[in-house]
């Protein structure tokens, strides 16, 4: 009875689109918002690893030719053991932000989608300060997990009790229990800082899904993933793939529309391009670290970063340095296994 009543929603759904009403867009307006937070794969840190050793056998009345060659090898040692050093050095300088003990928390609880960018903010910011968190899987068809709030939008960050809404004001507000000490050496660059902060919420994001959603083989690409990591029955995975996709694709014409966007990949990479000018030729645009800027564009990118739109974006723009930078920088996630 169950599989056919999702069967049966989807039947419906398919309907609803190509007569395109404004009655039957209200009803489903609830697919269409979850569908379009979700917007792609996570792709988390990726870490490179490499070890290299030498074996030699050498005889007991080698050569004064031998000598030498042991003694270049020797400097060439050295030259590595040189260049290992200042790899090192550049990696401390990417290294996380750690909370320091007296401002530690006991409980950090996150309500999220798994591909939201906006949690995906939220994630990056807690990840670079090193912040041990929870995480709960909201079903975004009934919200049960978070039937306790009167907020029924995600990310919901919970502190030690403390509920916290909207991922910028989230964002916020653990900066300003966690950077205090920070406070003056930012006062400097905090135009530029809010600035980029709000391009990502007002423009940068709006460019995702157009790009994840602009054919059937994207948008598919990108629900499969949005089903198998979400918080859902195994009947509700069938309807959110293809039922979601299929709304995802019409619903991004739309958008496209919405943004004046012709053409949704230049519009994407001429966003990353517009990232790259405001660098200015720093590492981050908080110069040697990264700023709360720098976590905001790198949290909404991470989720299209393994799908085809991502792949793309860094193919065919100067963003990937500067991304591959960010991954070494926020690190491994801190967040809590159960």
């Amino acid at each position: 009875m169950r599989k056919h009543s999702i069967l049966a929603s989807s039947s419906s759904l398919s309907r609803a689109i190509l007569a395109s009403t404004e009655q039957q867009q209200q009803q489903y307006s609830k697919l269409f918002h979850t569908a379009s937070i979700y917007v792609g794969f996570n792709g988390g840190s990726s870490r490179r690893w490499f070890s290299t050793s030498v074996r030699s056998k050498l005889s007991a009345d080698y050569s004064r030719a031998s000598k030498f060659s042991l003694s270049l090898g020797a400097f060439a040692a050295a030259s590595v053991v040189a260049g290992s050093s200042l790899l090192l050095v550049k990696e401390e300088a990417y290294a996380k932000e750690l909370v320091k003990p007296d401002l530690a928390f006991k409980d950090v609880v996150l309500y999220q989608y798994e591909a939201c960018p906006f949690c995906n903010k939220v994630k990056a910011f807690l990840d670079y300060y090193d912040v041990p968190y929870k995480v709960v899987e909201v079903n975004p068809f009934g919200k049960k997990e978070i039937k306790w709030s009167e907020y029924k939008k995600v990310p919901i960050l919970v502190v030690d009790g403390e509920p916290l809404v909207d991922s910028s004001a989230i964002i916020d507000q653990m900066g300003r229990k966690i950077v205090l000490e920070k406070a003056s050496s930012m006062v400097s660059n905090d135009d530029e800082e809010t600035k980029w902060r709000r391009w990502v919420d007002d423009h940068l994001v709006h460019m995702l899904s157009p790009n994840i959603y602009r054919n059937t083989s994207e948008a598919l690409e990108s629900f499969d993933y949005i089903a198998n990591n979400g918080n859902f029955s195994f009947y509700e995975k069938y309807s959110v793939k293809y039922a979601g996709a299929a709304a995802m694709y019409f619903v991004s014409k739309k958008l496209k529309k919405k943004y004046n966007i012709t053409d949704e990949r230049a519009a994407l990479y001429d966003a990353a391009e517009t990232w790259v000018d405001a660098l200015d030729g720093r590492d981050f645009l908080g110069g040697s670290k990264p700023n709360l800027a720098d976590l905001a564009v790198f949290g909404v990118l991470r989720p299209i970063r393994q799908l085809r739109s991502g792949k793309d974006m860094v193919e065919h723009t100067r963003i990937g340095d500067w991304y591959s930078r960010m991954e070494r920088a926020v690190g491994e996630s801190s967040r809590i296994k159960t």
